[in-house]
């Protein structure tokens, strides 16, 4: 073989190692990337649709409306008498019947919660005879049997894993989300995490409010959100019920577990009862309703304040009261067990430290 024809093969053979170099790193970035993917949980699986057709109010028989008491609330049931939707009297949670789903958070628990409860924000607050009013009227048609996200499917897009998702200018606004940034003070089993991580902290944009006062996220505290900070996350930022810089500037949803619990805000379906710090433990808990804000004094140190806040998801597979909320323990959104198990039923460490609850 001539020199000249050596040469004119070396170009060819560089083109082929090139082109099977590239070859094997994109089948690494698609194997790698079918990892990454396979360990992100899939949180929300809707398994079957038992009653309602996605996307529409129709149900077949008549539907009636109940009044009932304790707290003041309209209930519309099917002809065979089931629970098709709950409103409450001075409350915007709605708790409506819709496609069974599955929530599990594998890497902290093995609990799952199977649930046909599909919790919504109404535009307005809910009053006798509200459905006869158009606002009404027009809303449940648009989500009576709908698939599109609710608060539970909300707050679970920021558990351990979760996969990441950016609107349309780029930002992560869903999530696997941390509580907040180490302490350098504290230690496992206290305080190790600091908290004060608001939702505008955990999207790392600054945020102004309906009373135009603007705060700034801290680089530190970069995808992170405190107990809540998460419920402000859920319920304001996605949901978008209005909220409040701080406890005591504006309207809306204040910034503190402890500020929540004491607003006027909403229904207390549980109201704390009592005397300062300890105040009472509930009687009962049977009251309660997937969506419902559910208020803990956890700490002596926070003197008579309610130091954490939690939503109420209904049971699990086995039959307890389960909540999710954002935990240092566990470092951030969780139905988890480290540090407690996140039990509203029983005698374990949340259930014990339960004080109120709140319908928003």
């Amino acid at each position: 073989m001539s020199s000249k024809s050596k040469r004119g093969t070396r170009p060819a053979l560089h083109a082929a190692t090139i082109i099977a170099l590239l070859a094997g790193s994109t089948y690494l970035t698609v194997e790698l990337r079918k990892e990454e993917q396979a360990k992100a949980p899939a949180v929300q699986a809707v398994t079957d649709t038992p009653l309602v057709k996605s996307g529409t109010a129709q149900q077949a028989g008549e539907q009636r409306w109940e009044r009932l008491k304790n707290p003041d609330r309209s209930v519309l049931r099917a002809e065979s008498g089931q629970v098709l939707a709950t409103f409450t009297d001075g409350s915007r949670t709605a708790t409506l019947t819709g496609p069974s789903r599955t929530f599990t958070e594998p890497a902290n628990t093995t609990s799952r919660v199977v649930t046909e409860n599909w919790v919504r924000l109404m535009p307005e607050h809910w009053k006798k005879g509200a459905e006869k009013e158009k606002w009404f009227k027009d809303w449940f048609k648009e989500y009576f049997g709908s698939e599109e996200d609710d608060l539970f499917a909300m707050a679970f897009q920021y558990v351990d894993q979760a996969p990441v998702k950016k609107d349309d200018e780029g930002v992560p606004y869903a999530g696997d989300a941390d509580f907040g940034p180490i302490n350098p003070e504290g230690a496992e089993g206290a305080d190790y995490r600091l908290e004060q991580s608001d939702f505008y902290d955990y999207l790392g944009i600054p945020y102004t409010f309906r009373d135009g006062t603007t705060l700034q996220p801290e680089s530190r505290r970069y995808r992170a959100m405190d107990c809540s900070g998460f419920i402000r996350t859920v319920f304001g930022y996605r949901a978008r019920y209005p909220l409040r810089a701080k406890d005591g500037i504006g309207d809306g949803l204040p910034r503190t577990a402890n500020g929540m619990a004491r607003s006027d805000l909403g229904t207390d379906v549980i109201p704390l009862s009592g005397d300062a710090p300890r105040y009472d433990r509930p009687s009962s808990i049977d009251v309660l309703q997937p969506g419902d804000l559910v208020f803990f004094w956890l700490d002596e140190r926070t003197k008579e304040r309610l130091d954490h806040v939690g939503i109420y998801l209904g049971h699990d597979t086995d039959g307890h009261k389960i909540f999710i909320s954002s935990r240092e323990e566990v470092n951030g959104p969780t139905i988890g067990d480290k540090g407690g198990t996140s039990r509203l039923d029983g005698n374990g460490y949340y259930a014990k430290a339960l004080r109120s609850a709140k319908r928003l």
